[in-house]
């Protein structure tokens, strides 16, 4: 299936032409049908005699309702621009055709409408004005097609001309992260929620649980339609009705965006590249009211020009924009700019970053993952995916590191690790990251939580106090020539333990776990301290801190007077 989009001036017969070429009336209410006048959107669809499948987006011509165009042509695989043969080229269609430059429309057709009403001369003349008008944009060489609803003239040529057209244009891409912005939202009977639109970058299916709009509520696909038939499963490029549980139509609006959780970053705040148009009567600066148009949406934004203070008419510059509501996002999503108080279209563009860190003053804006890489630092390969919709290998374990900060990272970690010598450091004073890159360098050795470069030993291992510890067994003496920071890293190690003040080598619990074995296995109903302290042939004074450990390592418990059987005896 292909998207076309109608556009063109008021009375200029597009409804008049999808209802002839469909056999659908576009114009849903009965206001609209009464006066002849396109409010909202409409849809209808077409097969073609060849086999193409062609979804129409028909947009109101009337400049007070451009914002309910701008909201049917995003997403779309091309337009069918219409103009009267009659009256010519008027002001909205010129701003119409702006538009569809700006949103990056890839492809179209143009119906000269209403051709019985003119002669030969007249009809080569209004082709004339419009090819001339079309120069350098992207309808400059697309088909002219004279057509008149009401004869039937030209009808046939202008659905051959949609099935080229739907054929040469290529099929919307899956990336497996679907996105749909609400271009309309109703209540069903017996359904519940409705909310349609035009579906891209990747696949709904029945059942999927999704996020919609900027409060990211979640629901649930019930069900799914596509030109009028439930289907289990819906690729992008679709126009899609999706039927939702769990969410109350009153809850949502048009420009809210249907997304798989996890997926899609929401944002309030892009850097962009925004293209004046040449025919602004004025520079365009921070000053103003700004209304953003994305997907289905219309949001108020305040702007902030990046590096001059403005941009002159004609011209392309960088802004940073705050929107009012978050959005799904990504890199290369299109945009237009208008200006409420002036009510005039200002420009367009594409968003270049969804998530910017530096500040305005300093931004350079790209859509390159490395700058989103190198301003960030290492960063997740699945958040960069979300920021920047480019799925990158890791560079080291789960992260995206900028070449030259992790060979940065690599020669600190290195020159750390020689200065420590011997004694080595912390494993755990590293951070994953940290920990990652140790893991793939060759010189050095992880031991007893300590790395160390490789042929080194830790000068602490030979400290005699640990062999004083040993020989002491269940009742060693206190340690002598050996500060508490070297004990506790010792301990550390793993090779003594304290407890109550008391310091023990680790044989001493090993002893002490055998010794409350064979206690247990004569008395399963629990031992007491003094046959415990006779067992081992010591004091209280060792005696109670070792049976304390015990306790704390699960292999003993105490009840009342009695030591039984821990967890981990």
């Amino acid at each position: 299936m292909r998207v076309v989009a109608t556009a063109g001036h008021v009375d200029h017969g597009k409804s008049t032409l999808i209802k002839t070429l469909t056999g659908t009336n576009p114009d849903r209410w009965t206001e609209e049908q009464e006066r002849g006048l396109t409010i909202d959107l409409g849809f209808a669809h077409l097969d073609t005699p060849t086999g193409e499948r062609i979804s129409f987006i028909d947009v109101p011509g009337h400049v007070r309702y451009l914002g309910n165009m701008l909201a049917g042509v995003g997403g779309i695989n091309g337009c069918l621009f219409v103009v009267d043969a009659n009256e010519g080229w008027m002001p909205q269609t010129e701003e119409h055709l702006r538009i569809l430059q700006l949103t990056g429309a890839p492809a179209g057709v143009v119906a000269l409408t209403k051709a019985d009403l003119c002669d030969a001369d007249h009809l080569e003349l209004a082709t004339l004005e419009v090819i001339d008008h079309v120069e350098g944009t992207f309808l400059e060489g697309a088909p002219i097609v004279p057509v008149s609803a009401t004869t039937g003239f030209g009808m046939s040529d202008l659905v051959e001309t949609l099935a080229a057209l739907a054929r040469s244009t290529p099929a919307s891409v899956d990336r497996g992260r679907p996105r749909l912005f609400v271009d309309r939202v109703f209540a069903a009977k017996g359904s519940g929620t409705v909310v349609t639109g035009t579906l891209r970058d990747g696949s709904f299916n029945v059942g999927d649980h999704v996020v919609v709009g900027p409060r990211t509520l979640e629901a649930r696909i019930r069900g799914i339609q596509t030109l009028g038939a439930n289907v289990e499963s819906i690729a992008p490029g679709h126009r899609v009705a999706l039927n939702l549980t769990g969410v109350d139509h009153r809850e949502l609006q048009r420009g809210d965006g249907v997304v798989k959780s996890g997926q899609w970053f929401h944002s309030d705040r892009v850097d962009a590249r925004l293209q004046v148009l040449d025919t602004l009567g004025h520079k365009v600066s921070r000053r103003g009211a700004y209304t953003v148009h994305i997907g289905s949406d219309e949001i108020p934004a305040r702007l902030r020009v990046i590096g001059p203070e403005s941009i002159e008419p004609g011209s392309t510059a960088f802004v940073r924009l705050h929107l009012d509501r978050r959005v799904p996002l990504l890199p290369h999503d299109h945009f237009i700019l208008r200006e409420s108080g002036r009510s005039e279209t200002v420009g367009g563009g594409q968003v270049l970053d969804v998530n910017p860190v530096r500040p305005a003053s300093r931004a350079k804006p790209d859509t390159d993952w490395r700058r989103v890489v190198a301003e960030r630092g290492p960063i997740d390969v699945a958040e960069l995916e979300i920021l920047t919709g480019e799925s990158v290998p890791a560079t080291i374990g789960m992260w995206v590191v900028d070449q030259a900060r992790f060979d940065a990272l690599k020669a600190d970690l290195v020159s750390r690790i020689d200065v420590a010598g011997a004694e080595g450091l912390d494993i755990a004073a590293f951070d994953d990251i940290e920990r990652a890159i140790i893991d793939t360098l060759d010189h050095t050795i992880v031991d007893n939580g300590r790395v160390r470069a490789k042929g080194t030993t830790d000068p602490l291992l030979e400290h005699p106090v640990i062999e004083q510890l040993r020989a002491g067994g269940c009742a060693p003496s206190a340690p002598a020539g050996i500060v508490n920071a070297d004990l506790r890293r010792l301990a550390k190690l793993g090779l003594l333990f304290e407890r109550d003040g008391e310091w023990f080598h680790v044989d001493a619990l090993a002893r002490a776990h055998g010794a409350a074995r064979d206690l247990l296995s004569a008395h399963p109903g629990g031992f007491t301290m003094s046959q415990f302290r006779e067992t081992l042939g010591i004091t209280r004074k060792h005696a109670v801190p070792l049976a304390t450990e015990l306790d704390a390592r699960g292999i003993t418990r105490r009840r009342d007077d009695v030591r039984i059987a821990g967890p981990r005896l």
